[in-house]
């Protein structure tokens, strides 16, 4: 893999460190991490770099994402970080039958609801008592007013594609409350999102 497939988001750089001290938190001191809709692969490169007592297991149904995860992995040559797994949340069956904590990061919105659906009965299936699942993105939140900026994200992603968009927290809440997994914490992070921690009952 050469290092020309290597894929690059500005907003990685910003909201890894704020993402990484809570990861810090609320992670198993060891074990093993799956991340779904890895992306590019920069987070997972970054986060196994910072916490070598996890094996960090990244996934994304996209081809093309997932090439540009082994390049930085390649490139990276972080010995806990696992090979990319081809995974689509919304899948009934995943390739991958165990984890001691889930992350997702700015999946949600933008993916069609089913694929919500898909990551809560993933996770439910997956961790066991007291493991997390951690999702970091913007939301909308009752008696929480929508910043300008996440108005303006969701029109956009939704002229993209009308399948997509902010989600309500309470609904997301909903859905894992049906697959074993109770809201343990909602953080304010910068740029108006939210990382939120669910607990398997």
């Amino acid at each position: 893999m050469t290092q020309d497939a290597r894929r690059h988001a500005p907003a990685t750089e910003r909201n890894r460190e704020p993402i990484l001290v809570l990861l810090r938190e609320v992670l198993p001191p060891a074990g093993l991490v799956l991340e779904v809709a890895s992306g590019r692969g920069e987070h997972g490169v970054y986060f196994a770099s910072a916490l070598p007592d996890l094996q960090w297991q990244p996934s994304d149904p996209d081809p093309d994402a997932r090439a540009s995860i082994a390049a930085w992995r390649a490139e990276g040559a972080t010995a806990n970080l696992l090979e990319p797994l081809a995974l689509d949340a919304a899948a009934p069956d995943w390739p991958v039958d165990r984890a001691d904590a889930v992350v997702c990061i700015n999946m949600i919105h933008i993916s069609p609801w089913a694929s919500t659906e898909g990551l809560m009965a993933g996770a439910g299936r997956l961790l066991s008592s007291d493991q997390p699942l951690v999702l970091y993105g913007p939301y909308r939140r009752k008696g929480h007013p929508t910043a300008p900026s996440n108005e303006a994200f969701d029109e956009d992603l939704k002229r993209r594609d009308p399948r997509w968009g902010l989600r309500w927290l309470e609904d997301v809440e909903a859905v894992a409350d049906t697959n074993g997994l109770v809201l343990e914490r909602v953080v304010e992070m910068p740029a108006n999102n939210l990382t939120v921690v669910f607990r398997k009952r």
